[in-house]
Formats: C-alpha cells, structure tokens, sequence
C-alpha cells in the first residue's frame, strides 16, 4: 500500500473541496468539524468563518480552542464503497496563525472566493489562516488522485 510521497499529498489537498479540521478542545479533547479551504503557494492554509450559513455566533468553538492550543489537522480523502483501490486520504498537520497581515487574510479571502461560488462576494468574517507544518497520506494504489 502506497504512501504518498509530499508533493503528491499536497496536490491532492490542495486540489480536494472540502475536509474535516480537528482543534483540540480543553475538556472534551479533539473536536472534528466538516469545513471547506484553500491552500497557497505558501503552504498556508485558509478556512473561512463566513456569513453566509447559520452560527449562534462568528466566535467559534475553534477559535477558542485555537486560543488554548494552535496546533490542528485537516484530513481530507476519497471514499469509493465500491472500489476499494480508488481510496485515498491527506492528513495536514497545521499550526494556527492568529496574527496575519491583512495582505495574506485577503490573498486567502481571494482563493476562497475563486473555489467555491458562494464565496465569490467574500462574505466573511474572518478567514483563520493556518500553516501546515507536516503532510502525510496514504493511497490504495497509485494514480488514483
């Protein structure tokens, strides 16, 4: 069974629509949500807190727990119930950055609003920018990105 090799991990993140992001909260320990993102040339990685679906609040649970702790993961894969050698998955490790120039927040806003139609107006609150500090993933075969 193939690891994938960096490049290949991180074509395949950069070029995947949507993923789960994991914050560690203080009590209950990981908390896993399903978000949307887009990676730069930079190897920075921006997931938005946007207007556009329902919040109790734009203060969410994983700002706070990026506040206690900065560390996260987004994994991302490929799921084929059918064909097994079709599946894949991407785990980036990332490092939370609280304080990005305004330039990066908006180069980031701009690729969101490139990938996913809904964002084209950039209705955000804020976009969290992350780093990623180390890549792996995993492919039942090659080629199958």
């Amino acid at each position: 069974m193939p690891r994938l090799g960096d490049d290949e991990a991180l074509a395949r993140l950069m070029n995947h629509d949507h993923g789960v992001l994991c914050t560690v909260h203080a009590e209950r320990g990981v908390d896993a949500v399903p978000v949307v993102y887009a990676v730069d040339a930079d190897n920075r990685v921006g997931v938005p807190v946007d207007r556009v679906k329902p919040k109790a609040s734009t203060r969410l649970q994983r700002e706070r727990n990026l506040e206690g702790d900065p560390r996260a993961t987004l994994l991302v894969e490929r799921w084929d119930r059918h064909d097994w050698s079709k599946l894949w998955w991407v785990r980036a490790e990332l490092r939370w950055q609280p304080e990005v120039d305004s330039g990066t927040e908006a180069a980031l806003a701009d690729l969101l609003g490139d990938r996913y139609p809904q964002y084209r107006d950039k209705p955000f609150a804020r976009v969290l920018a992350f780093r990623i500090a180390g890549i792996t993933g995993w492919s039942a075969s090659a080629g199958n990105g």
